[in-house]
């Protein structure tokens, strides 16, 4: 499961030096690195940049599968599988699997998002073999011990508790729903406080079963270590993995029909409010000019079109943004915001019009000019980190993007043109929008509560 706060302070103490070195990289002397293909003696592919700037390995894999491989009737399957692989394997139970991990500085974490069971792990240059032995055994040897498992479990379930009464849990997970019905996407990727108990060690053994293979392996390595080790690591690791997965197709997803709102009562200060409809695929020849077109209408800094309206001329919200999401079987842009209840109205009305006028009218040509300026300069700091790039180069691999992606990205971006930009922007905001609401009624919220 994720590092825990002990974790993170024996790693400092282990490693006086490594966790300013990590940020200390330089983002130009990382994205100059020339990234290489290497092939294990097995037949493991991954993408190295050597760097012995400090003598730090990060490493970053994935393997197909997701949440969108949970039982339909046990949501959080994959998440509760993720968090029980760092907890004991082989002859090491979790107290001795975690001394080990601790003893040697070495972080090892496991997610899940809704396509993909990724795993991330950084160490010295000196404690690579031990630790890409521990990964070996939690990947291929993980004990699903009662101990842990009840323990993990109830973690678990209390976060999916205190999701219950969240708003902005709530409008995420309404969000999903909405869009996606009964399609997989729409489950709880963590679980409810419902199907939590329902799941036992078997279900894990099954899920990693399933999921843990080679065929849809995609790992990428950033950091102090040579082709030829890094071969024979890739081996260590993950060649004792099954040779091809077992997963459960997943259909396409259909969105849900636009326009559509709907409201869930919660008596709490503030309104939540999620928002979106479809997009478009990564691997459309539109995606970029998307990209720079969400960047410029809410892409999460403090000079896109939806933060101006919405925050600086109206006061309405702290902050609003928007994303694209790109996934398997669907590609959505989606954004969310809070406001007071007598507001929530105003914020939804206010949002939905500047979107429809993104639609209709797309971008000026100064603000795809300051876009592209902008996506293009930012590129570097996205990168300027061992980890940071390991986690791009393996995003560039599930995306299909080329081993020569970075060196081609900014020509991608200058291509982009006023015409283009506002083709697209008509074709994925000019559609109507899915909006889900969670709050107090609004006649409620002018009236004090009662004690």
């Amino acid at each position: 499961m994720s590092i825990t706060r002990r974790h993170l302070l024996q790693l400092a103490t282990a490693l006086p030096f490594a966790a300013s070195a990590l940020s200390l990289l330089s983002a130009p002397a990382l994205a100059a690195a020339k990234i290489q293909r290497v092939i294990s003696p097995g037949g493991i592919e991954a993408w190295l940049v050597q760097d012995a700037t400090v003598p730090l390995v990060a490493l970053e894999y994935a393997f197909d599968g997701g949440s969108s491989q949970d039982p339909a009737d046990k949501p959080g399957t994959g998440s509760f599988t993720a968090n029980m692989l760092d907890e004991g394997a082989a002859d090491l139970d979790s107290k001795a699997f975690h001394e080990r991990l601790e003893r040697r500085a070495i972080e090892m974490t496991f997610t899940v998002t809704r396509d993909y069971l990724r795993g991330s792990m950084r160490m010295l240059k000196e404690n690579r073999d031990e630790g890409f032995d521990l990964l070996k055994l939690a990947l291929t040897s993980a004990r699903f011990d009662a101990e842990p498992l009840e323990r993990v479990r109830s973690q678990m379930v209390s976060n999916a508790r205190r999701e219950t009464t969240n708003p902005v849990s709530i409008a995420g997970r309404k969000f999903w729903e909405q869009a996606f019905g009964t399609h997989p996407y729409a489950r709880a990727p963590n679980g409810t406080v419902e199907s939590l108990p329902a799941i036992q060690a078997a279900d894990l053994k099954d899920y990693a079963g399933r999921v843990l293979a080679k065929d849809t392996l995609k790992v990428a390595v950033v950091g102090d270590i040579d082709p030829d080790t890094l071969g024979k690591l890739l081996d260590t690791a993950f060649g004792a993995l099954p040779a091809t997965a077992n997963l459960t197709p997943v259909p396409d997803a259909t969105f849900g029909k636009l326009p559509q709102h709907s409201f869930t009562m919660l008596d709490v200060p503030q309104t939540s409010i999620n928002f979106g409809a479809p997009a478009i695929a990564r691997n459309d020849p539109d995606f970029m000019a998307a990209y720079i077109v969400n960047h410029i209408l809410g892409g999460g800094t403090l000079s896109t079109r939806l933060y101006k309206e919405v925050r600086e001329k109206r006061g309405l919200v702290y902050s609003v943004s928007e994303s694209l999401i790109w996934m398997k079987k669907a590609s959505i842009f989606a954004g969310a915001t809070a406001t007071r209840a007598d507001k929530a109205t105003e914020t939804l009305d206010t949002i939905s019009a500047e979107i429809a006028r993104m639609g209709n009218e797309g971008p000026t040509q100064k603000e795809l000019d300051e876009a592209k300026s902008f996506l293009k300069g930012s590129q570097m700091l996205a990168l300027d980190t061992s980890p940071k790039f390991a986690t791009a180069l393996l995003q560039y691999q599930l995306d299909n993007l080329g081993i020569d992606y970075i060196e081609k990205r900014n020509a991608i971006v200058d291509a982009v043109t006023l015409d283009d930009a506002r083709r697209v922007a008509k074709r994925i905001w000019g559609q109507g929008l899915l909006s889900v609401s969670v709050g107090r009624a609004t006649q409620a919220s002018a009236q004090p509560a009662a004690k």
